[in-house]
């Protein structure tokens, strides 16, 4: 996960308008931010994000 998509997740988690674990509405939140490089990557790398949200690493 590179650094861009590191910075998306915490915007978006700043916002406070979902729990990150419900991985569809912040794909939604993504989107809507025109953060496409993290719509993707949750897509494609779930497990890798749920990881992230959990440890930071």
């Amino acid at each position: 996960m590179d650094e861009k998509i590191k910075e998306q997740i915490l915007a978006i988690r700043e916002t406070a308008l979902t729990n990150m674990f419900d991985i569809q509405q912040v794909k939604c939140l993504a989107c809507e931010s025109d953060y496409d490089e993290l719509a993707v990557f949750i897509e494609r790398e779930p497990a890798q994000y749920l990881h992230f949200i959990l440890t930071g690493e």
